[in-house]
């Protein structure tokens, strides 16, 4: 019997190619596990037939929207996990997805080696592998394209030998990445890192410099989870894919980025992330409504190692489980709404709103009615910058 190879399928020209590759180079049955994460485009069952005309003797399909929004990007979201303070973590929150869709493909159908189509010099191969090694480290892993040397070139000229029924060629050579929290675009001309952007690379984004009307949109959360837009209850994955085109509309979410990758490597990736940006614009506007000071400080930075974890492929390990529980109790009181205004390129925090507000008007208000004793500031003050006082006067004495 020949060994089964359940294979992380895109549709795409890297794990299209993959399908005969494997199949020849180590005499196995190819099962192709397709997942729809809310990317858009073409239609699942085009891609599902496309991986069995490729070759694969079964070729899976699974929804998986909603729960990609709200057991991924919502953690995201609660996290405000942007890598280098720019990238909303678009591939990175697949993966781990993915995987879990991968093992329970090798269950059913008794598959005994797991493939993607990452290259040696990306973040995904560790995104997988080590997502892999957590939930069934007994399943081997191949990856053609950097375990047997395939450059983009050479996977193009053995599509084409085989007529393989994908769209990527010479004259489209950008390798793009997309999902409900954003899409990912880059090789291509975009890997001088001088070159600017064409608008032909963008899907999910309008060119934010045309004119138009600007769009306002108030956005309701619940312990921090996205609830409601403009007062209409929504799941996770409405509010997502709704504020995705209203504010891809306007040119929100555009992001060129020179990213340091978990390989030791620079990267130019281009990204749009609509949906995503506007979100983690509403949402860390209202902790600052509602998180008191010291707790929100020390979550900055547990969301940037959270954001670190997930880019290096660590969602399933004992510090994210650990920063996850510290995020949710963080979240208890981050509920309300949030007012802003799209347009230009720009997700703009216009008002804010909660029942669980610190803002006291009469503490912060300069006019009458002010309840805040200034007479206590001055001993304060005093006490305050006594360590610098003793320690300017030591050094004054000690020259």
């Amino acid at each position: 019997m020949s060994e089964r190879v359940v294979l992380a399928y895109s549709g795409g020209l890297d794990t299209s190619v993959a399908i005969p590759f494997l199949a020849e180079k180590m005499d196995a049955e190819v099962i192709a596990v397709a997942l729809d994460l809310g990317q858009g485009g073409e239609d699942m069952d085009v891609i599902r037939k496309r991986a069995l005309d490729c070759g694969a003797a079964e070729s899976v399909v699974v929804d998986a929207k909603e729960e990609f929004a709200a057991d991924f990007c919502v953690p995201a979201l609660r996290a405000n996990a942007l890598y280098m303070d720019r990238y909303p973590l678009v591939s990175s929150l697949s993966r781990p997805l993915i995987v879990k869709h991968l093992v329970a493909a090798a269950e059913r159908f008794g598959g005994t080696v797991v493939s993607h189509g990452c290259t040696g010099k990306g973040n995904d191969q560790v995104r997988f592998e080590a997502g892999l090694a957590a939930l069934a480290p007994g399943l081997r892993v191949v990856a053609p394209a950097r375990d047997f040397a395939w450059t983009r070139d050479k996977a193009i000229e053995f599509a084409e030998d085989k007529g393989l029924p994908i769209e990527t060629t010479k004259r489209n050579p950008f390798s793009i990445d997309q999902n409900l929290w954003g899409r990912a675009i880059e090789t291509g001309f975009l890997e001088d890192i001088w070159n600017g952007p064409t608008e032909d690379v963008y899907a999910y984004t309008a060119d934010p410099a045309a004119p138009r009307e600007p769009d306002e949109v108030v956005i309701t959360f619940e312990r921090g989870v996205p609830a409601a837009l403009d007062g209409r209850p929504l799941t996770p994955y409405q509010v997502i894919d709704e504020l995705n085109r209203r504010a891809g509309a306007h040119g929100v979410g555009r992001i060129d980025l020179v990213e340091d990758r978990l390989v030791g490597i620079k990267s130019r990736e281009v990204y749009e992330a609509p949906g995503a940006v506007a979100l983690i614009t509403a949402h860390m506007e209202l902790e600052n409504v509602t998180v008191e000071r010291d707790l929100a400080r020390f979550k900055r930075g547990v969301d940037q190692r959270w954001s670190e974890l997930v880019y290096d492929g660590l969602w399933f390990s004992p510090l994210k489980d650990a920063l996850d529980a510290f995020v949710a109790d963080a979240q208890k009181h981050v509920s309300g709404d949030v007012r802003m205004t799209l347009h230009g390129g720009r997700a703009t925090v216009t008002g804010r709103r909660s029942g669980q507000s610190l803002y006291d008007f009469s503490l912060a208000t300069y006019d009458t009615g002010d309840s805040f004793d200034q007479s206590l500031a001055r001993g304060f003050v005093q006490l305050f910058s006594l360590p610098a006082k003793i320690a300017a006067a030591r050094d004054a004495r000690h020259g």
